[in-house]
């Protein structure tokens, strides 16, 4: 590890903290290994979890990715025109949208309408795309997105993400028989997202008989999964065509794919590997996303403080969303004040050997929220600072999605 932080320090040290950085030859291993793992089945790329144009870009020109994930309207009408030109002919807006000025915008836009499906899960959002884009000449695309939660013992024993009310073959098929009867829409794709399995580590450290348990209910809900998509797919396609059927996330990208239903399947975090994908048994990646903190007190033996550093991640509030001292290991938060917003106080033998000025080496807990917080990436190729380029988040596009 020491080497790596000298890697990173000597790449970076024209640089004045606090700055982002992403490694790029971990991002590339990353992408490597999703690419093995999906083992010939399309992979979509996920922009919320990278919210770089220029590494969207990146991931998108190797082999096996195709197509982008975005996570709202706007930000797909701007990835696929916009300042900087189209990134993809081929963007899925994951979640339903209720923004009727860009719906508008979409209607009018011949090219925007033909590279972007958006998401819908009820009438609701079928009126509302109806009202804001009636010409049946320019017909916008829609995905279906289907609930995937277990509920061994039903509704209240719900394992997973709170999400689309449509769960049945019967509920797809209506709603796919809601859409073809509007000639303002045409029903593009099925997605269907398995946040208990994807996105939940099966080894948390330290809870062994924890990890058995959740490796069995992950197991469980991928077979009743697995049958029921296939399920609504078949219901689906007897109403009409689709192009496409997107399943999975980083960490079941190689369960999902394994699914004969399934045409493609989605990555993003993978690509950063920020600190809760650490702990699947299924796969391993390497942390590429970090950010340097300058040492700016040191208020007592054992204790440094540091600039900044409050990036807490979203989700449910606990421990496992604060950002994760790095390097030099061996240093923790303090109980009292956590990750602060102006300093933060890092607690540690390893503290003793931080003098003001020093950085220490953080992860955020996921993956793209990292990039609301710095206008660049600055992506480390090599060990001199020659070797490192700035690119822009979104956010140095003065674009705030969310």
């Amino acid at each position: 590890m020491a080497s790596v932080r000298e890697y990173y320090e000597k790449a970076t040290r024209d640089l004045a903290a606090p700055f982002a950085i992403v490694d790029m030859a971990a991002f590339r291993d990353n992408a490597a290994d999703i690419g093995r793992r999906a083992a010939g089945t399309p992979v979509r790329v996920v922009s919320k979890s990278i919210r770089c144009r220029h590494l969207l870009r990146e991931a998108l020109a190797m082999p096996g990715f195709t197509g982008i994930m975005a996570f709202t309207l706007p930000e797909a009408l701007w990835l696929a025109g916009g300042d900087g030109g189209a990134l993809s002919d081929d963007i899925l807006v994951a979640y339903p949208t209720a923004d009727s000025r860009a719906l508008a915008e979409l209607a009018a836009d011949a090219q925007a309408s033909e590279r972007i499906t958006v998401m819908v899960d009820g009438t609701a959002h079928l009126d509302m795309i109806a009202a804001a884009a009636p010409d049946p000449r320019r017909p916008v695309k829609v995905c279906i997105d289907v609930d995937t939660s277990w509920q061994p013992l039903g509704p209240r024993t719900r394992i997973g993400a709170h999400r689309s009310p449509v769960r049945t073959p019967e509920q797809a098929a209506a709603l796919a028989r809601s859409i073809a009867a509007r000639p303002g829409l045409r029903l593009d794709g099925v997605m269907a997202y398995e946040a208990q399995i994807a996105g939940v580590g099966d080894a948390p450290p330290g809870r062994p008989l924890y990890g058995r348990a959740l490796r069995w209910v992950q197991h469980r809900s991928r077979m009743e999964l697995a049958r029921r998509r296939a399920a609504i797919v078949r219901a689906v396609r007897d109403v009409a065509d689709l192009r496409f059927v997107n399943g999975g996330g980083t960490g079941s990208v190689h369960t999902t794919r394994r699914e004969r239903a399934v045409t493609e399947v989605a990555a993003g975090s993978g690509f950063y590997h920020p600190r809760l994908f650490d702990h699947y048994t299924g796969f391993s990646g390497r942390p590429a996303a970090l950010f340097a903190l300058p040492v700016v007190r040191r208020p007592g033996r054992g204790t440094a403080t540091v600039l900044g550093g409050g990036y807490v991640a979203s989700g449910a509030p606990d421990t496992a969303r604060l950002p994760q001292p790095y390097l030099p290991s061996g240093l923790s938060f303090s109980a009292a004040e956590g990750a602060g917003e102006v300093q933060t106080p890092l607690l540690g033998a390893a503290a003793d050997s931080l003098a003001v000025g020093d950085l220490v080496w953080m992860r955020h807990a996921k993956a793209g929220e990292l990039c609301e917080r710095f206008s660049h990436l600055h992506l480390v190729d090599g060990p001199d600072p020659g070797d490192v380029t700035a690119a822009e988040t979104y956010r140095a596009r003065g674009r705030a999605f969310l």
